[in-house]
């Protein structure tokens, strides 16, 4: 049986979606209340008739016929349950969440994760109702499928490193001649190079998703987040778990493609991402140290 990362009760809390700010390429008018898609599912819904036929998708995250699928793992489409079909509401309905999505065009829909594992961590959703039910290995046989979200992913990591640079810059020994540059008021092609914030974001997709619709990861490789509580959520994105989209797709006998080998990958001992120190099975050791490493990467 194929490990996720993810579980149902790292769903159980739903949070409050984060405010605006720099990151986002949508508009949208006042809301009463933030919204976002697990919140919506995970509330207590009242208990409705049942339906003589399909009457469309509800904000309960009900899944239309073009969401239909047996289980992901087998490599083909997917259905799992309540929690892991929320992905669904922002492919389909992205103006309904102003607050998560950043940008929602014809192919894709960018929206910042829910529950985030690093300073920066996007989502890229793919809206081709061919693909989006499909798992990676999958959806990325088809080429030109592929290149396009090559091209939106690159776009996205674009504006993460943007945003990554907008809350670190101002610590960072790599930035001070930009931003002193900035502060006088040097046009911005007269600006000197500052930190390369870019390298510091990773594209990729797990081997065995959480969740049902293909989506891609733009994510800071700091692993800073009050959300990465157990060894999943850290090995998930530090270990051949997280297949770069640069390497999709993985050929017929790459071992990443095996269960084995990836579940085994999700329970391994810690290894820091930066220095490579390793913690065994010393979760709040590791964590510990996380911070440590976070306040000397943000000043480099």
């Amino acid at each position: 049986m194929a490990e996720v990362a993810e579980d149902p009760e790292d769903f159980s809390e739903s949070p409050a979606a984060p405010g605006s700010h720099g990151l986002h390429e949508t508009s949208s008018g006042p809301q009463s209340k933030k919204r976002n898609a697990f919140a919506e599912l995970m509330a207590p819904k009242p208990k409705a008739p049942k339906p003589d036929a399909y009457s469309g998708p509800s904000s309960a995250g009900a899944r239309s016929p073009s969401h239909k699928g047996t289980n992901k793992n087998s490599g083909g489409k997917t259905t799992k349950s309540k929690w892991s079909g929320a992905l669904v509401e922002y492919i389909d309905h992205p103006d309904r969440f102003p607050q998560q999505v950043i940008r929602a065009t014809d192919k894709t829909v960018l929206i910042r994760d829910v529950f985030p594992k690093a300073t920066v961590h996007l989502l890229l959703l793919p809206r081709s109702p061919a693909h989006h039910d499909l798992h990676p290995h999958r959806a990325f046989q088809d080429k030109d499928f592929l290149a396009m979200i090559r091209d939106e992913a690159a776009s996205a990591a674009r504006l993460a490193a943007a945003e990554l640079e907008r809350k670190l810059s101002t610590f960072s020994a790599s930035s001070n001649a930009r931003n002193e540059a900035m502060d006088k008021g040097v046009p911005f092609d007269q600006l000197p190079e500052g930190r390369d914030y870019l390298s510091d974001i990773r594209i990729g997709v797990h081997a065995h998703p959480s969740m049902d619709h293909l989506h891609v990861h733009i994510i800071s490789r700091d692993m800073h987040s009050d959300r990465v509580k157990h060894r999943k959520h850290y090995n998930s994105f530090n270990t051949p778990f997280f297949i770069p989209l640069e390497d999709c797709p993985l050929a017929e006998h790459d071992e990443r493609r095996k269960t084995s080998f990836q579940n085994a990958n999700l329970s391994k001992g810690f290894v820091c991402w930066r220095c490579g120190q390793e913690f065994g099975n010393k979760f709040a050791e590791l964590k510990r140290h996380l911070e440590t490493e976070f306040e000397q990467w943000k000043k480099e």
